[in-house]
């Protein structure tokens, strides 16, 4: 985690999410791991990251500086490694809510699996909800389903506080040169801007089938750079939107986002954001 470009951003963000964190270290996938194309980039870095116990140790106390609320996302191949996870990481006051992370497409156990089956996912969700000891609990969904709203309801069954739609959609690029996959794991999971309207209308599914009705809040992401596609998720039901691929480009991307927001609110002669929640697609 880049601490200091947080830091930076501190007066416009509302939380920060954490990298995805396991029971286990994870080493990752072989390199090449990241390739920019013309629709986004595409990552299989495979989850690396130091394990459960190096984070609380090393991460945590970093995570005290920031100021704003901070979400800790967890993954793993077993049901059994997302509960231990929560149970370590729910009595620590640093941390304001748990993700789970179901949806990683670039891991060959776990990951994706629990995100596309509706009766293993509100297994999973309810079990760790009983370890969580109130902590938000937020799911992160995959859009490499059928039916995302008929897994929004699983996750919502399991006691799910909050839904984060969406996460990368599956991907692969090709380099002609070598004439092989440009990624050593070949696919990865595309982020960015190619995969905005995907996200927009997955928010729009969710929060039409059940999350409305469950007054379930949605945080939006995909694709998103600018003010205005922000406001689009936020107008297709989302509560409140994520970023990330763009600060990769756009260091400022938060400030920038946070107040073309403002000027938009301001040009509409709307009085907060919640006012709009939705409003396109719900009269």
């Amino acid at each position: 985690m880049d601490y200091e470009q947080l830091a930076a951003s501190r007066p416009y963000m509302g939380a920060a999410v954490t990298k995805s964190v396991t029971l286990h270290p994870r080493q990752g996938n072989p390199e090449p791991r990241i390739v920019e194309t013309r629709a986004g980039m595409i990552n299989a870095i495979g989850l690396q990251n130091p394990g459960i116990a190096a984070f609380v140790t090393d991460e945590l106390p970093k995570l005290r500086t920031l100021e704003v609320p901070v979400i800790a996302s967890i993954a793993g191949e077993e049901i059994d490694e997302y509960v231990q996870c929560a149970e370590i990481l729910a009595p620590r006051d640093e941390i304001h809510a748990i993700e789970l992370n179901v949806s990683c497409p670039n891991v060959e156990k776990g990951g994706i699996e629990f995100g596309c089956d509706e009766a293993v996912l509100e297994d999973l969700v309810t079990r760790v909800r009983k370890v969580s000891l109130g902590k938000t609990l937020i799911v992160k969904l995959t859009p490499n389903v059928t039916d995302i709203a008929a897994i929004a309801g699983a996750a919502i069954r399991g006691g799910a506080n909050a839904l984060c739609v969406i996460n990368t959609l599956r991907g692969m690029a090709i380099d002609i040169e070598r004439q092989k996959p440009a990624l050593a794991n070949k696919i990865g999971g595309l982020s960015g801007i190619g995969i905005h309207p995907v996200a927009v209308y997955a928010v729009y599914k969710c929060y039409t089938s059940c999350c409305k009705k469950n007054d379930i809040p949605i945080i939006g992401l995909g694709g998103v750079t600018t003010a205005a596609e922000a406001i689009e998720l936020i107008l297709a039901g989302a509560t409140c939107v994520g970023i990330g691929t763009a600060m990769f480009r756009t260091p400022n991307v938060f400030e920038d986002v946070a107040k073309g927001m403002q000027a938009y609110l301001k040009r509409k002669e709307i009085g907060s954001i919640s006012e709009i929640i939705g409003k396109a697609v719900v009269p």
